[in-house]
């Protein structure tokens, strides 16, 4: 009879597991990585996210048994958390507040209970239904872009859920239009928000845009084994301010994944399909295959691999699609590309390292192309010739800096090759809507960054940003003939061999960049945004100097 019933406990506590995942712009995961800084929670990779709402209620329960590590702030903030993840900490919807179930009490400006549309929940599914919109103010006072001014809005719905404590959904999709703003403040949104390209009706077509994200995930109780099949933000790596490997600076693409766990070893699978063009010119097939491999290697130091191919022209192949594969290897082998080389393969390794208690260290290295019979030459002359290309970056993130509480200081050095995320063929650039899979910085530059990263209190933050960068650039044409390529356009690699490839040679530019964000929540799930950033110019190769100025300001609903 014991037996009966614990099996009978086990199948409840499987069947109230989230298994959806939190996106990975969640304000959660900084409160998580500052938590593990303090060696309040134990385990937590930033290495690889998102992580699924069930993993992120676990660290809150070890957080809220450790309150006396917290300051006042984060004692604030974990309960706002408790509050949001109540049902899979409580298993119970009472911290809830559904307009449909509760329409004659319900109260938009209610803030003791997570607000939803919708929320239901029995012993086999669950289902959260919320409306997601935004009312967005940007503005320029810029040398480069000129003065504008643009009001955009957006109105959208989000369903997810666990069915059978093994099966998350996600579906996000929203509409958002131009409300007021010329033909130039469309382009100077753009401008600002590179994103906006991948909704070609913005510019062109009545100035909206539509969005979204979805996904189904199946995964095992404990999540040793998860499979998803959607559209999905993704990234790896563990850079603080920036990530080499796979960011968000372009838009969520569409992917299969297999993700495994077992104690101190994490490994995923990805092959998905981006957007591609060939020198503005659209491409019919373009994808990528990645594998991530993550090793606790200690409490205080963990390890990680990480290799991707782009394919280009190429629909299907079951090559790529193998998860346990050495990439480069697979594609030499998969028959229908060669001689002609048209992938690009990438591979990566990094390390983070807690050495003390509120610091961490981080580094990454990037290998593009190697070749060690010219590692240390790269020169026209050499055969095959320009064959190295690398990044690299070296990250510190020390949270209670400079003995102020709640305050996190960061500090990153990144440097990208000439040429590094590129192709020869103009097809297989590491990019997704043109726009980096990794990086935001273009090849042929470094940047120092320095962030400063504050909760005065819980539901008001203060982001502080400043960098140092350093570009350089130049393509020569003669008619439709190329002449010579620096490097720094991370949609253009051709003409690599043709001239030696030195870093920061070619239209030498400078940036100084300033960037101050407040994320204020008045009331619970209601938002006010306000940004400025400052950009100050230096066109060494011409001797020119400009300022650009940009202000954003936002109200946001997430119920």
């Amino acid at each position: 009879m014991k037996k009966i019933l614990l099996f009978i406990l086990l199948c409840a506590n499987i069947s109230f597991a989230q298994m959806e995942y939190t996106p990975v712009d969640h304000p959660v995961y900084d409160f998580l990585k500052r938590m593990s800084l303090k060696n309040v929670i134990s385990g937590y990779n930033s290495g690889a996210l998102p992580i699924s709402r069930n993993k992120i209620s676990k660290y809150i329960i070890e957080i809220s048994n450790h309150k006396d590590a917290l300051t006042s702030t984060d004692r604030k903030i974990l309960n706002d958390y408790q509050v949001e993840y109540s049902y899979e900490i409580k298993k119970s919807l009472n911290d809830t507040y559904s307009f449909f179930s509760d329409v004659k009490s319900f109260s938009v400006l209610r803030d003791d209970k997570q607000k939803y549309l919708y929320a239901f929940a029995d012993s086999n599914a669950t289902l959260f239904w919320d409306v997601t919109g935004f009312l967005s103010q940007k503005g320029s006072k810029a040398d480069s872009l000129g003065n504008n001014s643009i009001t955009l809005g957006e109105i959208g719905t989000r369903i997810r859920g666990t069915m059978l404590g093994s099966v998350g959904y996600y579906l996000r999709m929203s509409n958002g239009q131009k409300i007021r703003g010329a033909q130039k403040d469309v382009d100077f949104a753009i401008a600002l928000n590179p994103k906006l390209k991948a909704n070609t009706k913005f510019r062109y077509e009545g100035n909206n845009f539509d969005t979204y994200e979805g996904y189904l995930k199946y995964s095992t109780p404990n999540e040793w084994f998860s499979l998803i099949a959607g559209k999905e933000a993704m990234t790896y790596g563990f850079g603080y301010v920036d990530k080499l490997f796979l960011s968000t600076n372009t838009v969520p693409f569409s992917s299969i994944r297999l993700e495994l766990a077992y104690k101190s070893v994490q490994y995923s699978f990805m092959y998905g399909s981006l957007k591609g063009d060939s020198l503005g010119v659209d491409m019919q097939s373009k994808s990528i295959a990645t594998h991530r491999l993550d090793v606790d290697i200690s409490k205080a130091f963990r390890f990680g691999f990480w290799e991707t191919i782009i394919i280009s022209d190429s629909y299907f192949n079951f090559t790529y699609l193998n998860p346990l594969s050495f990439l480069r290897s697979a594609d030499y082998n998969a028959g229908e590309n060669h001689p002609t080389n048209n992938n690009n393969a990438l591979m990566g390794f990094d390390c983070e390292v807690h050495p003390i208690k509120n610091v961490s260290l981080q580094s990454s290295l990037l290998i593009d192309d190697l070749n060690f019979a010219t590692l240390f030459k790269n020169r026209k002359g050499d055969t095959p010739a320009n064959d190295n290309r690398f990044a690299y970056q070296l990250g510190i993130l020390w949270t209670d800096a400079f003995s102020i509480p709640n305050l996190t200081a960061t500090l990153e050095y990144t440097k990208l090759s000439p040429f590094i995320y590129t192709h020869r063929t103009n097809k297989s650039q590491y990019t997704n809507w043109t726009l980096p899979l990794g990086h935001k910085l273009p090849p042929n530059s470094d940047e120092i960054a320095f962030k400063l990263s504050t909760n005065i209190y819980n539901r008001l933050k203060v982001d502080l940003t400043l960098q140092h960068q350093r570009s350089a650039n130049r393509i020569i044409m003669s008619g439709d003939t190329l002449i010579a390529n620096y490097g720094g356009n991370i949609n253009r690699g051709d003409g690599d061999i043709v001239r030696d490839n030195l870093f920061l040679e070619g239209d030498r530019v400078d940036r100084d960049i300033a960037i101050l964000g407040v994320v204020w929540q008045p009331v619970r799930q209601f938002f006010i945004d306000l940004s400025y950033q400052f950009i100050y110019y230096n066109l060494l190769y011409n001797s020119t100097k400009y300022k650009d100025n940009y202000f954003s300001g936002t109200i946001r609903v997430d119920f």
